[in-house]
């Protein structure tokens, strides 16, 4: 009885893997620019100040510790972690609301507007892939059968 779930989460994760690779180098490429903006905050707070706001250190931080654990979830969820793929899908949504929310609403230096919109594709992308109906989702569920 043991065998049936193991075998089916391993082909959901095996037909899934292309995505999940594509993932994860979205998610660590978020998380790699997330925590190159931190340095960068830290550098530009003593070589050009003017381009540094208190809202660009909390942002900065905020993301950069955000992304971390994004980058964890993705990949448990490349695993085939079904819990972290479900904490995957709610943070990458709040993310991209805040996002945009920043982009909108909070005063940030240029530089940081380009990053923070880059910041925002990756997710875009990772949002479109994570979102998807798999395969094997659709045919547990009796979609595609012929009625």
């Amino acid at each position: 009885m043991s065998t049936q779930p193991t075998r089916t989460t391993q082909e959901t994760a095996g037909s899934a893997a292309p995505a999940f690779l594509a993932v994860r180098w979205l998610v660590g490429a978020y998380a790699v620019l997330s925590i190159l903006t931190v340095l960068a905050i830290v550098v530009l707070q003593f070589v050009a100040p003017h381009l540094v706001s208190p809202q660009a250190w909390v942002r900065g931080i905020i993301i950069a510790a955000t992304s971390i654990l994004t980058f964890a979830f993705a990949r448990r969820a490349a695993q085939g972690s079904p819990r972290a793929l479900l904490r995957l899908r709610i943070v990458v949504a709040i993310l991209l609301v805040a996002v945009v929310a920043v982009l909108f609403f909070l005063p940030l230096p240029v530089w940081m507007v380009i990053e923070q919109a880059v910041c925002g594709a990756l997710l875009l992308a990772t949002a479109l892939i994570i979102f998807r109906r798999q395969p094997a989702q659709a045919s547990a569920t009796g979609a595609g059968t012929a009625g």
